[in-house]
């Protein structure tokens, strides 16, 4: 039966519109990092090379042989963690110029995905699929730990009220946010979805005060 993360894990990927704390285990990524405004052209280039390997391994394992404990599976949501570089925090005046943005995308892979596994895929997908951002792209064990998270709903341009919100529940459950880093999980295709509709989970860790 194939393992639908909107279904079977909807703790991590599907949160209310309210914050909430959740601890968050190590996951197997493929990633892929970057800098500057995601509103550009290259933007997409980042997130269409994670696709080309995420669907690479999914379909090749389907029709090659499958590793142990093979399950077939939805590929995940894209996700991003985002922060502002060395330059833009020397001034940082709590505005962000999104230029000085730097990115690290992701698609996390099942548990039964490794790195010798990705690699090959990587490989595959640069015979196939040529693309110099392949050279980029790394299969990493990522552990958030402690979280705050909720889902914002509209557009990203009005995520610092939901930041605002987190934070405000963060201090109430004596919380603290450890930094302005913070991950987004996309479950809305933003170039097809108008921007009042578009629906993205927010999460930043948090340590006891």
């Amino acid at each position: 039966m194939k393992h639908e993360w909107r279904k079977k894990e909807k703790g991590v990927y599907i949160p209310k519109n309210t914050p909430e704390i959740i601890e968050i285990p190590q996951y197997n990524f493929l990633t892929v990092e970057g800098e500057g405004n995601p509103n550009s052209e290259f933007f997409s280039e980042f997130i269409g090379v994670l696709y080309a390997v995420s669907y690479a391994i999914k379909m090749g394992l389907k029709k090659g042989t499958a590793p142990e404990g093979y399950f077939d599976y939805t590929v995940y949501p894209l996700e991003g963690v985002w922060d502002i570089n060395e330059e833009a925090k020397k001034t940082y005046n709590g505005s962000i110029n999104k230029d000085d943005l730097v990115f690290k995308l992701m698609i996390r892979q099942p548990d039964f995905v490794d790195d010798e596994l990705a690699k090959r895929m990587i490989d595959q997908t640069r015979k196939k699929k040529p693309h110099v951002l392949l050279e980029k792209v790394k299969f990493e064990k990522i552990t958030e730990g402690k979280c705050i998270q909720m889902m914002h709903l509209g557009s990203y341009d009005n995520e610092p009220e939901s930041f605002k919100v987190m934070e405000e529940f963060a201090n109430k459950e004596h919380l603290y946010r450890l930094s302005k880093v913070h991950r987004e999980i996309y479950l809305s295709d933003f170039r097809k979805v108008p921007a009042e509709k578009l629906k993205t989970v927010l999460r930043f860790k948090v340590v006891s005060k």
